[in-house]
């Protein structure tokens, strides 16, 4: 199991991993699929301030690919992109560990994150990957753990905080979040059809499920997909941490805000962004299946604006059509809210899922003015804007041509001879097979160091104090001199995260 902490910036999460001998900070993506990490080779602005992979180093699990030729390139919704060449190295997350892993080593970037962050690892399917279709025996990293049964079941959890206490558990979810396996609301993800003459199969790209309804104050508002016989008049929703936010379609998001007292469109230059009184007491959900996913007003408020205190930016934000065909995207706004488990499917057995357990109450009160005012006091979240004091006019688009080739069907929750895990596991999500308790689970180490000390007189004393973490230095391979370019004769591989222990002492005093 990783720690995982949110940005000093908040706009992403991260986790710790070692890339050959070296620790990063890499951002959890589950729209994409390849693992990157900025290299010293990368001198533009967004790489001054992060560590680098020092190529100065001679890491003895470094594998040059095609002489360093095999280029990479990666490019982000926001217009930002990174590019380098493909190598191989050894992977550690937590206990877990590859050789030759595929990654690419960024020599050029405008990829700006905070807290030092190296790189992004995306947990995407392979089809998603550039660096799969780039080079042979290149799967993504968790898809090499499933591929190669390194896991104990191929799915992986996410619990996301609005601190550094989440978790990524590979293999497994998290025991202390996830109390009752049957409270998991599972969904399959859906297939697509190739790219025109990509492939002549259909497959897996992106965790996308069936979205069955949105609620507003417990009202429904029944979605509208951009491409009703793309999936069979349902609308799709893509799970992806690395984005911050709730994005929508228009025809979907426009219906939200006009059930919602107040609601202002106050920006349609990139999208549509509304905005809320601050002292809103109304609910939004979104239904998966049959379970409500409740979303409090500090869950879907962004923060006051400058123009207006008491108006709040706040999600979701309306999007222009998508060609795919994903209509919604459901970043770490929504996923707070859950913990989310993505099971990667097994070769001609099970298809991938996705499994969400709720962390709101659905049926709880709704918060009060004064609780969303404690809220923003603690968020201390002002939003810059220039408010129009005029009334926006909702933008027309055209619908793009959907990128798919229909002449290839697709569907939902496909089982697919290839690209999914390997078929030694045996199934326990598909209907037929489901069993709830056969999950794996992992309980994070407790943080809490406990001292129980018996004195002579036999009074017993116990103190508790906060458990030290192993400290991990970035971007510096261990024994090594960047100055000399060399390592210490002897060398030494550090566990990358040690765990916590829960020690309990007790200590009897001889007189």
């Amino acid at each position: 199991m990783l720690p995982v902490s949110w940005s000093d910036d908040q706009q992403s999460y991260y986790s710790v991993i070692s890339v050959g001998n070296i620790s990063f900070r890499v951002s959890l993506d589950t729209g994409s699929s390849d693992l990157w990490i900025t290299s010293s080779a990368c001198t533009t602005s967004a790489c001054h301030s992060v560590p680098k992979y020092p190529l100065t180093y001679d890491s003895p699990s470094f594998v040059t690919l095609n002489n360093n030729e095999t280029s990479f390139s990666i490019s982000f919704a926001d217009g930002t992109a990174a590019s380098g060449y493909v190598a191989r190295e050894t992977i550690q997350a937590s206990n877990l560990t590859v050789a030759n892993q595929a990654f690419g080593v960024v020599s050029s970037s405008n990829v700006t994150m905070g807290s030092q962050i190296s790189g992004v690892l995306g947990l995407g399917f392979p089809r998603l990957s550039t660096i799969s279709n780039k080079a042979v025996n290149a799967t993504p990293f968790f898809a090499t753990l499933s591929q190669e049964g390194l896991v104990n079941y191929p799915l992986f959890g996410l619990s996301l905080t609005r601190n550094t206490s989440g978790t990524l558990s590979l293999g497994a979810i998290d025991a202390s979040i996830v109390e009752n396996t049957n409270n998991i609301e599972w969904s399959e993800v859906v297939a697509f059809s190739p790219f025109g003459t990509e492939r002549n199969t259909t497959s897996y790209l992106q965790w996308a499920i069936p979205m069955a309804d949105i609620l507003v104050n417990g009202s429904a508002i029944t979605p509208s997909p951009t491409y009703p016989t793309a999936y069979s008049n349902k609308t799709l929703a893509l799970l992806d941490v690395g984005t911050p936010g709730i994005y929508g379609p228009w025809q979907d998001v426009s219906r939200i805000y006009s059930a919602l007292n107040g609601a202002r469109l106050v920006d349609t230059s990139d999208g549509g962004q509304w905005a809320l009184p601050c002292d809103i007491s109304e609910t939004i959900s979104f239904v998966f299946g049959q379970t409500n996913f409740t979303l409090q007003p500090s869950d879907y408020i962004i923060g006051p604006t400058s123009g207006d205190p008491d108006l709040c930016m706040t999600w979701p934000r309306a999007t222009a059509p998508s060609s795919d065909g994903i209509d919604w995207q459901l970043g770490s706004t929504f996923l707070r809210t859950v913990y989310s488990i993505y099971s990667y499917g097994i070769d001609s057995k099970e298809p991938p899922m996705v499994g969400l357990y709720p962390l709101n109450n659905a049926t709880a009160p709704v918060e009060s003015p004064a609780q969303v005012s404690a809220f923003l006091s603690s968020a201390s979240v002002t939003i810059a804007t220039t408010l129009p004091n005029y009334l926006l006019s909702t933008p027309s688009y055209t619908t793009p041509a959907f990128a798919f080739n229909t002449s290839i069907p697709a569907s939902i929750g496909e089982i697919v001879a290839s690209d999914l895990a390997t078929s030694t596991y045996s199934p326990i999500l598909v209907t037929q097979a489901y069993n709830a308790s056969a999950i794996p689970t992992v309980s994070p180490s407790p943080t809490l160091l406990t001292l129980v000390i018996t004195e002579a007189s036999g009074q017993v004393v116990t103190s508790t104090s906060t458990a030290a973490t192993a400290s991990v230095t970035l971007g510096v391979p261990y024994g090594w001199s960047a100055s000399a370019g060399s390592r210490l004769p002897i060398p030494f591989f550090r566990t990358l995260l040690a765990c916590l222990s829960f020690i309990h002492i007790a200590l009897s005093s001889i007189s």
